[in-house]
């Protein structure tokens, strides 16, 4: 699947970071890095990443040595989809208390500059890497190796709110979002567009430009964009409309979430492909 996806001439391939995932928890889950890392021993072009990653269930040190040996073995392929954590079945399989949105923020903010500092790999020196926060702790940690992107992988951080769109002006190469759950498809293009603008505030705010920064959207997230190659194409037109350099969908599948026709992803492709 995977070399198809490069074959049709995508640019990059994603895989959830989750454990499990609502309508899905029953079938067959692959692990995120042994399932990316096999990805990229399969291809050879195509970008990878994980959408997205979150601290519901990883501290920084160990996550970075995965995703910077798996950057290592893609040949810098590699993206970080990276988000605050939803309040699924992953934020409390491991018996985690309950946080709140304030401490789900806190978390992640902590969660992405350690990892930001880590895969610099700059600050390692003779006494390694550290750092301390109320969330995450790091004693001297070593990431041996050298990084196939300087200065390191790019983040493509998912926010949608003040706090998170500050911290997306702050230190993404990326942006990802899902818009806002709502009734009809013109309402969720209206959040989409809204957010967006918002966005731009932030980045003004930091005094950065607009254009700096990669866009993706999740077209999925109100109506699956693949129903027809109709569908795909007015989706396609509006995301470019609001400033959206990458759109993200899933791949079709036989039943259920996401069902489709594989031939309306070909042609897709054929279309769009560079």
């Amino acid at each position: 699947m995977w070399q198809r996806a490069e074959d049709l001439g995508f640019d990059h391939a994603w895989t959830y970071d989750h454990l499990s995932w609502r309508s899905l928890a029953g079938e067959p889950w692959g692990a995120t890095i042994p399932t990316l890392t096999a990805a990229a021993t399969a291809t050879a072009t195509i970008r990878l990443g994980t959408f997205v990653a979150s601290p519901n269930f990883r501290h920084p040190v160990p996550f970075a040595k995965d995703l910077a040996t798996l950057d290592d073995i893609s040949g810098g392929r590699f993206l970080l989809g990276i988000g605050s954590g939803g309040t699924g079945f992953d934020a409390f399989v491991l018996g985690q208390e309950q946080l709140t949105a304030r401490e789900r923020h806190e978390r992640f903010v902590e969660f992405v500059r350690g990892l930001d500092e880590l895969l610099r790999f700059e600050t390692q020196g003779s006494g390694g890497i550290s750092f301390e926060g109320h969330w995450f702790e790091a004693r001297e940690a070593r990431m041996v190796g050298t990084p196939s992107q300087h200065p390191r992988m790019p983040f493509i951080v998912a926010a949608d709110g003040p706090k998170g769109l500050q911290l997306v002006a702050g230190l993404a190469e990326g942006w990802v979002t899902l818009g806002r759950e709502s009734e009809g498809i013109d309402e969720w293009w209206q959040s989409v567009a809204e957010v967006s603008h918002r966005l731009d505030d932030a980045m003004a705010e930091r005094g950065r430009d607009s254009a700096s920064l990669d866009r993706y959207l999740n077209l999925d997230a109100h109506r699956f964009a693949l129903e027809s190659v109709d569908a795909w194409e007015d989706a396609v037109g509006r995301a470019a409309g609001l400033g959206f350099t990458d759109v993200v969908t899933h791949w079709p599948r036989r039943d259920g979430i996401y069902s489709g026709s594989e031939s309306v992803l070909a042609e897709v492709a054929s279309r769009f492909s560079r």
